[in-house]
């Protein structure tokens, strides 16, 4: 589906606008949104608008490296949205083609953030602030700032396993927090390339649009920033987290090993004696005698509460 807004000289708006080279001209400057396009309308960045065939190329292939490319009397942008789906990030790619009086957004999925700002735009009698560069801020900045909520919903989490207030077992706590981990690896794969080209666009010489409005771009620059910084903050604390309960693990098993090693150590005597006892030898002295069986328990017992003692002693059973 193609929606187009077309701006006239006195800054007024239009929005049944046929996509045609001759009906275009006559516009201040328009903005094109290709949402979900098919086809047949693909084909209009080559027949209509005559845009390079790399940039429409890659427009056409999903989840490219958000990049930023020149070309003659425009330029092309890939971005990346982000949104949580259950245990999965989806990342969705958002096209921008933006030249001097024109701006094309192409996408393949429905924007919440293209609607925001088409929305807006459409409820204003008058634009004059407006331009495409003005409309491509607006549209990067509701893309960035949606990242923030994913990355609250995260930290969320990690409190929640940090107070495991429902009891959870180590496994599930561990299998959450490797599932957290996961999806803060997508995140980062989006963020810190959106953070590399917004730097370069602010760093451009060629982007006289950005420069124009660098304060806004720096604003989207510094938002990308404090969202990789708690990218990372958040896969610091999830080792910290994994690193805490393996330790309790290693340390509960621990315990368990030297109460067994206690156990083996007090009873390997004393099934030593048991055994030599237990021979079925025909000429064992110590068996003709009367009181064998209670010398041989006393023995027992008290080379068992010695060791006991022992261990005690060493500090063992603290």
């Amino acid at each position: 589906m193609i929606n187009i807004i077309g701006v006239l000289p006195d800054d007024t708006i239009e929005t049944d606008v046929k996509v045609t080279e001759e009906n275009l001209k006559r516009y201040k400057w328009y903005w094109v949104d290709f949402s979900e396009p098919t086809a047949d309308e693909f084909q209009l960045l080559d027949t209509v608008f005559h845009f390079h065939p790399l940039a429409i190329e890659d427009s056409g292939i999903i989840l490219q490296r958000p990049k930023l490319d020149y070309y003659d009397g425009y330029d092309f942008y890939v971005t990346h949205t982000v949104k949580q789906e259950g245990k999965e990030i989806v990342k969705e790619e958002l096209d921008f083609f933006v030249g001097d009086n024109y701006i094309i957004t192409f996408h393949f999925e429905k924007s919440k953030e293209v609607e925001q700002v088409w929305n807006r735009i459409t409820s204003q009698t008058i634009v004059e602030k407006w331009d495409p560069y003005y409309v491509f801020y607006q549209t990067l900045d509701k893309l960035v700032d949606a990242y923030f909520p994913v990355i609250y919903d995260i930290e969320e989490k990690l409190d929640d396993i940090e107070d495991n207030k429902q009891n959870q077992s180590m496994d599930e706590l561990m299998d959450e927090l490797f599932d957290i981990r996961h999806m803060l690896l997508h995140i980062r794969q989006t963020v810190n390339p959106m953070r590399d080209l917004l730097y370069r666009m602010l760093n451009s010489q060629h982007l006289t649009g950005v420069k124009k409005r660098r304060e806004y771009f720096s604003d989207i620059y510094d938002h990308l920033l404090k969202v990789s910084e708690m990218v990372s903050s958040n896969r610091e604390i999830t080792s910290d987290i994994r690193d805490n309960y393996l330790s309790v693990t290693s340390h509960q098993a621990n315990e368990v090993m030297k109460v067994l090693t206690i156990i083996t150590s007090i009873f390997t005597p004393l099934t030593l004696i048991s055994g030599i006892y237990g021979m079925n030898f025909r000429y064992m002295p110590e068996l003709d005698d009367r009181y064998s069986y209670f010398i041989v328990l006393g023995m027992m017992l008290f080379i068992g509460l010695s060791l006991f003692y022992w261990f005690k002693k060493k500090g063992w059973f603290d």
